[in-house]
């Protein structure tokens, strides 16, 4: 329950608003692989989420549903809520199983893998809220119910929480089946962009994914392969929304800082290339910007991407090749000096 992508905002909710689904999931989950602890690592910002889920966790031990005898079945299940200390990276397992052993919370170099060798050198699952939350409603309806919830592809059933925030009439968490139409949330479910303005690009599946046009999301569904077909990915759900009045150089410079800020700086590419981005974004909107900047920053995204530990300077990557692939008109105005510079924000 780490939950700290930009744009992904559906976690919390469902610990806030079914939290003994939420540990009934978990417990069905440790019953059914023969495990004895849940550790439900909860973000350090979360503090209405984690006063709820310590109040239902106590709740949940006393109606039996957890313990030495969890549920009448002579088996123990214990659960710990571990509170986080803000740190994105530790939304990636094994930096999330570091932060719980109390040791620095970076990611771990594989393999060993968690399912294998994990929290403290036991066998390992790590699973987000949504998946265990949903666990509940399939054991009670059944597989098959699950799996006629899709809307295009077999391989994509169910539901999907989606996190819709940006230029957009209704922000919300929305859940949708699986396939679902881009176009028809964004337009119709959450009332489309302002008035007066016109949907130009979004974000699909949280900051960590590549960009789609106005076009490609109008024709995208809501699935693994629909949004692959496109060029991008699920991720997290967390879709962004941008209309015509966005600055995407602006925009896709944010999220290039989020990375470098968030950088555990353990491997050089992502510690030295996420940094390097950053500055030369900011120079672009300076008004200082060359176009063999743009040829760098491509270089830059390439040597970044599945090179580390982990996939946080893949994630700062994919919205700026993206970015300059499908916006480079914009790009080229800040360089050409036709679009006025923006104030720089330093990086620290």
């Amino acid at each position: 329950a780490d939950e700290s992508e930009p744009g992904t905002f559906k976690d919390r909710e469902i610990m806030r608003w079914t939290p003994h689904g939420l540990i009934e999931g978990c417990a069905i989950a440790q019953y059914a692989i023969q495990a004895e602890v849940t550790y439900l690592y909860i973000r350090g910002e979360f503090t209405e989420p984690l006063r709820i889920m310590e109040q239902a966790l106590a709740e949940a031990y006393q109606r039996g549903v957890l313990g030495s005898n969890a549920m009448g079945t002579g088996k123990r299940l214990d659960m710990y809520i571990h509170r986080g200390a803000g740190a994105y990276i530790c939304g990636e397992e094994t930096a999330l199983m570091n932060s719980i052993e109390g040791r620095r919370g970076n990611p771990r170099i594989r393999p060993p893998f968690p399912a294998a060798y994990g929290v403290f050198g036991m066998p390992t699952t790590v699973n987000n809220v949504e998946t265990l939350a949903s666990v509940p409603h399939i054991i009670n309806r059944g597989g098959a119910w699950y799996k006629s919830l899709s809307l295009s592809h077999p391989k994509s059933t169910g539901t999907k929480l989606f996190s819709v925030c940006g230029n957009v009439k209704r922000p919300g968490n929305y859940e949708v089946t699986m396939g679902f139409p881009l176009g028809e949330l964004i337009h119709e479910v959450c009332g489309g962009v302002p008035a007066g303005r016109t949907l130009k690009a979004c974000v699909p599946g949280g900051s960590s994914v590549p960009i789609l046009t106005r076009e490609e999301a109008e024709s995208c569904k809501l699935d693994y392969e629909g949004c692959v077909e496109k060029g991008t990915m699920l991720g997290s759900g967390g879709l962004i929304v941008f209309d015509d009045s966005a600055d995407m150089v602006y925009q896709i410079m944010r999220l290039a800082r989020f990375y470098a800020h968030e950088s555990c700086a353990q491997c050089t590419q992502c510690r030295e290339g996420t940094a390097w981005t950053v500055r030369i974004l900011q120079r672009i909107l300076a008004g200082q910007g060359e176009q063999k900047d743009l040829e760098l920053l491509l270089d830059l995204s390439e040597q970044m991407t599945g090179k580390t530990i982990c996939v946080l300077s893949d994630s700062c990557a994919a919205p700026v090749v993206s970015g300059i692939k499908k916006f480079r008109g914009e790009f080229d105005a800040y360089i050409n000096g036709t679009r006025r510079p923006r104030p720089v924000l330093v990086h620290a």
